[in-house]
């Protein structure tokens, strides 16, 4: 069975970006797309019933809006609606538990400093296993057409296990028939704080090392995937920095996130925390 590519919408400028790319990725994956929104309405007695069926007027609205929009651009997509009741970023996990991608808006924050991608989006991203697409408003004229595609970046730690975030990433250049950027960024070893300088020699050894270790890694997939052209970075300094500038000019980013949970609630990595926060370009999250 193939698995259909969901959005999360709720009639804001950030929900009709990704429910328009999300309508795009499922063209490519030639699956379908169903487009839900949440109702976060307490079934209580004292709520007065018409002001449930003012929500549900309104979610209705919303999705309608959303499934015209998005078919009168992709009206080879086979699109469904669905209502989802209860908090929404529990009820987007729940939905996305079946789907291949889920899609959500994102306001991003540029060049400021902050915590936030949205509480519904950041609280939706970690509670499910199923990889997340975080997409921007874009500059695009409200009746242009696609715009062709660029290049999909993907971040890659060497010391852990990659599988499922380069799966991801070389998937999505071979759909798109686009090229494929590696980046990972690396520091010396704690050993090195200690030394007076550092021979200039020992720098770009340990550069080369890194730079052959990220390659091995990549092979396997240059192998399963031949027709993607693919490149890789490895560099000294901070690979999220290094990914937001990439950002600037790619269709994707993609990058990994730990299935685990800090004391103060979910983690996502110095890398995937800056990428959400500041990249241009939509983002790609997977779990491994």
């Amino acid at each position: 069975m193939k698995h259909h590519v969901t959005v999360g919408v709720d009639r804001s400028p950030e929900s009709r970006a990704a429910a328009r790319w999300g309508a795009r990725e499922a063209a490519l994956r030639q699956v379908p797309l169903r487009l839900v929104h949440a109702v976060d309405w307490p079934d209580a007695p004292l709520i007065p019933r018409p002001g449930r069926e003012t929500a549900d007027r309104w979610a209705d609205e919303v999705l309608t809006d959303a499934l015209e929009d998005v078919r009168r651009r992709y009206p080879q997509v086979e699109i469904t609606t669905r209502c989802l009741s209860g908090r929404p970023a529990a009820a987007l996990a729940a939905e996305a538990a079946d789907a291949g991608l889920l899609v959500l808006g994102s306001r991003g924050l540029g060049g400021l400093v902050g915590f936030l991608i949205g509480s519904v989006s950041l609280s939706t991203l970690v509670a499910t296993e199923t990889p997340v697409a975080l997409v921007r408003v874009t500059d695009e004229p409200d009746e242009s057409g696609p715009a062709p595609f660029g290049e999909i970046v993907v971040g890659v730690d060497i010391h852990e296990a990659a599988d499922r975030v380069l799966s991801f990433a070389f998937e999505e250049a071979d759909r798109r028939g686009c090229a494929l950027r590696a980046v990972h960024g690396w520091k010396l070893p704690a050993a090195y704080a200690y030394v007076p300088f550092l021979d200039p020699d020992s720098e770009r050894e340990i550069s080369r090392g890194v730079t052959q270790m990220l390659d091995d890694m990549l092979l396997p997939w240059r192998h399963k995937f031949p027709a993607v052209s693919v490149t890789h970075n490895a560099f000294r300094g901070s690979a999220g920095h290094q990914l937001v500038q990439a950002a600037a000019g790619a269709d994707l980013v993609v990058v990994g996130r730990h299935l685990r949970r800090s004391p103060l609630g979910a983690h996502l990595g110095p890398v995937a925390h800056a990428v959400l926060h500041h990249a241009a370009a939509p983002v790609a999250v997977i779990a491994h």
